[in-house]
């Protein structure tokens, strides 16, 4: 019998000019048929690994306001075969990583596995694909990951096993997302709200917030552009995704920002007081570095920034440049220039899905006839962003700051702030004025303009 071969929708080198000329999330569909990835199931990956333990991240299944960072959940050690007993209902041992942690209550989450670690005596389990920068995600129905972006480049992530439901909101919402840095993570920063049970009360610009949700299936990538917030909860018993990172050129500049942040979050935290005493570092981060250790990456980073700006001969960007540009319901940047016919056009088609504002469509789970689940796009009329549209005004206000605790305190006057009931500002709420994206920016800038003299 001749075997059968499926060709892929585009090419490699095709892939990477769709990634580097768009911004807004999309999902690749009949590019994974021959992935050997595509086998790893949880129960594949807990025969190759065997006794090897992972480090489980267990959260309460609860509804709260507050989102649960990972600094504020219990964890265990256990190998995939226990974690599978216990998903079932059952523990080996009475006394098993997991018997404190009833199934009905907990969901668990092994995240953040490096694949050529875990597999550093398999390394045919990654090689050829770009295994050193890939991770491993292993989680129960609803095991999350508190919204956040990545400091750093974009991600590619194949679904294989289950489905797992993306929230995603564009760059140019961060003020809506109330933006903190504790907990501190480098590569990390992340949103003060709880994006499927918000406090509009406590956190109100959330509103304007412009979501574009969809649900992952298990073959399908997706790819989250640079600096997209997004907040990931498993939907089915067992999930598995792969999660592949992508470093950009551009990602000098956000070194040196990370190093000016590490140096003042660590310096400030750092600093015996009585309202200091909170758990800030994430479980991700290993240490705290000292106050020399962080110049020295401050310095580092400067130097590389300017050792590429002469080498491609580029201007020092300010603040506003930096900006995201204005985008159209697509995700293409917006410009006053006449298009020229030779420019790439993005292919979208039924092989090539763009996650669209939640306003403008959503996702949806179709059932095929044989029984399997797919993703059908339902647009509505009403566009997402529109040069004119009331919504596309409310986006251009951007507030420079966002004070999540002292919304009710801003319109008082001198006088009244005197009384007993003025809330008291906390180291953190220094920390979310002092590293808030907009003023690291302009710091940032200020130290390249400098640097460049």
């Amino acid at each position: 019998m001749a075997t059968i071969t499926f060709a892929k929708p585009f090419s490699p080198e095709e892939s990477r000019r769709i990634l580097d000329q768009l911004q807004q999330p999309l999902v690749f569909l009949n590019m994974t048929c021959d992935w050997p990835a595509l086998s790893w199931t949880a129960q594949h990956l807990s025969d190759r690994l065997g006794d090897k333990r992972l480090r489980f991240r267990l959260g309460r299944k609860k509804d709260t306001h507050e989102p649960l960072f990972e600094s504020q959940c219990s964890y265990v050690e256990a190998t995939l075969a226990e974690f599978l007993c216990w998903t079932v209902g059952h523990t080996p041992t009475e006394n098993g990583p997991f018997s404190n942690y009833p199934q009905s209550d907990y969901w668990a989450y092994a995240d953040y596995k490096y694949i050529a670690m875990l597999f550093q005596d398999q390394p045919s389990m990654f090689e050829g694909r770009g295994g050193r920068e890939s991770t491993l995600w292993i989680g129960t129905e609803g095991a999350n990951t508190p919204c956040h972006l990545d400091s750093y480049g974009c991600n590619l992530v194949l679904q294989v096993q289950g489905r797992k439901r993306w929230h995603l909101f564009p760059p140019e919402d961060t003020a809506y997302l109330y933006p903190t840095r504790i907990p501190y993570e480098e590569s990390s920063v992340f949103s003060q709200v709880n994006v499927l049970h918000p406090d509009l009360t406590r956190l109100p610009d959330f509103s304007h917030a412009r979501v574009h949700i969809v649900t992952l299936q298990p073959g399908q990538v997706l790819f989250v552009p640079r600096h997209w917030w997004h907040y990931v909860e498993s939907v089915d018993p067992i999930t598995v995704s792969v999660n592949s990172w992508i470093e950009l050129d551009c990602d000098d500049r956000a070194r040196v920002s990370e190093a000016v942040t590490r140096t003042l979050v660590c310096a400030i935290k750092a600093a015996p007081s009585d309202d200091n005493t909170d758990v800030w570092l994430n479980p991700t981060e290993k240490e705290v570095l000292s106050h020399d250790e962080n110049m020295q990456y401050v310095n580092l980073a400067v130097r590389a920034w300017t050792e590429r700006q002469i080498c491609h001969k580029e201007p020092v960007h300010n603040s506003k440049a930096d900006s995201p540009p204005k985008r159209d319901s697509r995700g293409q940047t917006r410009t006053n220039k006449k298009p020229n016919p030779a420019t790439f056009s993005i292919p979208y088609g039924p092989c090539l899905i763009p996650v669209r504002c939640q306003h403008e469509g959503e996702t949806r789970i179709i059932p095929e006839e044989d029984g399997s689940l797919r993703d059908f796009l339902v647009t509505s009329q009403e566009p997402c962003t529109g040069t004119t549209s009331t919504s596309e005004s409310k986006h251009e206000h951007r507030p420079v700051l966002n004070q999540s605790k002292s919304h009710d305190s801003t319109d008082r006057t001198l006088e009244d702030n005197k009384g007993a009931g003025h809330p008291t500002i906390t180291t953190n709420d220094l920390l979310d004025c002092l590293l808030h994206p907009d003023v690291i920016s302009c710091v940032t800038d200020l130290l390249l303009q400098r640097n460049c003299k």
